[in-house]
C-alpha cells in the first residue's frame, strides 16, 4: 500500500471547494450588521411605492422574510443535493450551482439602485438555494478526493469556511468599510465575486474518484486522478474498495427518502445524521451569533460589534485547533467534549445575565462563558455534523442522506431564527436553560450511539453497520459493533 501525502493538487482542490463554504458563511453573517439601514431602505421605497408611510407591522414583516426567506432557500437547495451530484458529478455541480449565487448578488447588489423591495428578498431566496446545495456538495466532494487517515482533517475545512465566511460579513459589515447607507448593496453583491473565482478556478480541480469508478465506471481515469491527487502510485487498494462498493451499489436498489428510513442497514446511520445535525443547531450557537451583539450590550460592552467580531475570530482560531485534534482525538470524542464545555458555558450565561446587574464583574463572566462556548463549539458540534453524514453511507445512499441531513440542518436553523426572539422575550436569560437541556440529551445520545469513524474505510463502516443487524441482541449499541474494527492507514500519511 502506497502512502498518501498532502499533496498541491488535493490543498488546491480542497480550497477550491471550501469558496462553497465561505459563501455560506458569509451569506449568513452579512444581513445582521446591516439591519438599520436595510430597515430605512424598505421603509422609505414602501413609501414611495404606496404614497404612504407603511405599517409598523408591514415594515417588521419584510425584514423577518427578507431575514428567514434565506433558510427556506436552503431547505429546498439541500433537499436537491441528489438531483445535481448523481447526474452531473460533484466538482460540475458546484461550477454549475454559481449561476445562482451570481443571480442572487446582482439581484441584492442592484435592489437599491432600482428602488425593488422585490428584488432584495428574490435574491435572499435564490442565494439560499445556493447555500444549501453547497451544504451537501462540499463536504462531499472533499470526503471523496481525501485520503482515509486526513478525510476528518480535511472535513473540518468545510467548518473553516464557513466561519471564514461568518468573520469576514461581521468586518466588512462595519460602517467604516460597506456598512453605510451607500454601500451596503455592495455588502450583500460582493458573494458574486467568490463564485467568480470558484467558477474560474474548478474546471482545474478533478472530479471526485469514487464517483468516476462507482457512477461512470472509469477506472483508468479514477485511478490518474488518485495518485495525482493522494502522491503516490499505489493505489490499487483503494480502486479495490470502489470496485467492491461498485458491485455493492449495482446489486442495490434506488435509494429514495422512505428507503433511508425503511431499510434497517440504512436506518441507524440516517437517525445518527439527523441528531448530530441537530446537535449542531438546536446547541445554542445561532441564538449566540444572531444576537451577539445585544448579549454583549446587555453585558455592559459600549462597542459590542467589535466584541461580535472577537468572538468571531475565536470561531475560526478554534476550527483551525479541531482541524488538527479530529485525526488525534477522533469525532466522536471531540464531540462529545464539546456538549459538555458548551453544556457548562450555557448554565454559566444564564447565571452571569441575571447577575450582572447586581454584579459588575458578572457581565466579564458572561462574555468570557460566551467565548468559551464558541470555542467547544468549533472543536465538535461545528465541523463534525457536516462531514460525517459522508462517512456513515456508501456511495448509493450518500447523496439522499446528506440532502436529508442538511434539510433538517436548515430547517432546525430556520426554526431557532423563528423562535428564538419569542422564547427571550417570555423567558429572558433563563432561555439558556432551554439549549443545556438539548445540549444534555445530544451528550448522552453521542455517548451511547455514535460511533467512531476515524481511520475507516467507507466500506468498512457500511459494513460494521450491517453486521449489527445479526449481532444486535449481543451488544448495547452501534459504537460497539464499530471500535472493534481496527484504523487503516492511520499512521501511513506523510504531511
Amino acid at each position: 500500500m502506497g502512502t498518501p501525502k498532502v499533496t498541491a493538487p488535493l490543498i488546491f482542490a480542497t480550497t477550491v471547494a471550501t469558496i462553497g463554504s465561505f459563501q455560506f458563511g458569509y451569506n449568513t453573517g452579512v444581513i445582521n450588521a446591516p439591519e438599520m439601514i436595510i430597515k430605512d431602505f424598505l421603509n422609505y421605497t414602501l413609501e414611495d411605492k404606496l404614497s404612504k408611510p407603511p405599517t409598523e407591522v408591514l415594515l417588521t414583516s419584510l425584514w423577518s422574510l427578507s431575514v428567514a426567506i434565506f433558510s427556506v432557500g436552503g431547505m429546498i437547495g439541500s433537499f436537491s443535493v441528489g438531483l445535481f451530484v448523481n447526474r452531473f458529478g460533484r466538482r460540475n455541480s458546484m461550477l454549475i450551482v454559481n449561476l445562482l449565487a451570481i443571480t442572487g448578488g446582482c439581484l441584492m447588489g442592484f435592489c437599491k439602485l432600482a428602488a425593488s423591495v422585490e428584488m432584495l428578498i428574490i435574491g435572499r431566496l435564490i442565494i439560499g438555494l445556493f447555500c444549501g446545495l453547497c451544504t451537501g456538495f462540499v463536504p462531499m466532494y472533499i470526503g471523496e478526493i481525501s485520503p482515509t487517515a486526513l478525510r476528518g482533517a480535511f472535513g473540518t475545512l468545510n467548518q473553516l469556511g464557513i466561519v471564514i465566511g461568518i468573520l469576514v460579513a461581521q468586518i466588512f459589515g462595519l460602517k467604516v468599510i460597506f456598512g453605510t447607507e451607500e454601500l451596503w448593496p455592495v455588502l450583500l453583491g460582493f458573494t458574486i465575486i467568490p463564485a467568480v473565482l470558484q467558477s474560474a478556478a474548478l474546471p482545474f480541480c478533478p472530479e471526485s474518484p469514487r464517483f468516476l469508478l462507482i457512477n461512470r465506471k472509469e477506472e483508468d481515469n479514477a485511478k490518474k486522478i488518485l495518485q495525482r491527487l493522494w502522491g503516490t502510485q499505489d493505489v490499487a487498494q483503494d480502486i479495490q474498495e470502489m470496485k467492491d462498493e461498485s458491485v455493492r451499489m449495482a446489486q442495490e436498489k434506488q435509494v429514495t427518502v422512505l428507503e433511508l428510513f425503511r431499510a434497517p442497514s440504512y436506518r441507524q446511520p440516517i437517525v445518527i445524521s439527523l441528531m448530530l445535525q441537530l446537535s449542531q443547531q438546536l446547541s445554542g450557537i445561532n441564538a449566540v451569533f444572531y444576537y451577539s451583539t445585544g448579549i454583549f450590550k446587555d453585558a455592559g460592552v459600549k462597542e459590542p460589534i467589535y466584541a461580535t467580531i472577537g468572538a468571531g475570530i475565536v470561531n475560526t482560531v478554534f476550527t483551525v485547533v479541531s482541524v488538527f485534534l479530529v485525526e488525534r482525538a477522533g469525532r466522536r470524542t471531540l464531540h462529545l467534549i464539546g456538549l459538555g464545555g458548551m453544556a457548562f458555558c450555557s448554565i454559566l450565561m444564564t447565571i452571569s445575565l441575571l447577575l450582572k446587574d447586581n454584579y459588575t464583574w458578572m457581565s466579564f463572566v458572561c462574555i468570557a462563558a460566551i467565548l468559551v462556548f464558541v470555542a467547544f463549539f468549533e472543536i465538535g458540534p461545528g465541523p463534525i455534523p457536516w462531514f460525517i453524514v459522508a462517512e456513515l453511507f456508501s456511495q448509493g445512499p450518500r447523496p439522499t442522506a446528506m440532502a436529508v441531513a442538511g434539510c433538517s440542518n436548515w430547517t432546525s436553523n430556520f426554526l431557532v431564527g423563528l423562535l428564538f426572539p419569542s422564547a427571550i422575550f417570555y423567558l429572558g436569560p433563563y432561555v439558556f436553560i432551554i439549549f443545556t437541556a438539548f445540549l444534555v440529551i445530544f451528550l448522552i445520545f453521542t455517548f451511547f450511539k455514535v460511533p467512531e469513524t476515524r481511520g475507516r474505510t467507507f466500506e468498512e463502516i457500511t459494513r460494521a453497520f450491517e453486521g449489527q443487524l445479526h449481532e444486535r441482541p449481543q451488544e448495547k449499541g452501534p459504537m460497539v459493533e464499530m471500535n472493534s474494527i481496527q484504523p487503516v492507514k492511520e499512521s501511513a500519511t506523510n504531511v
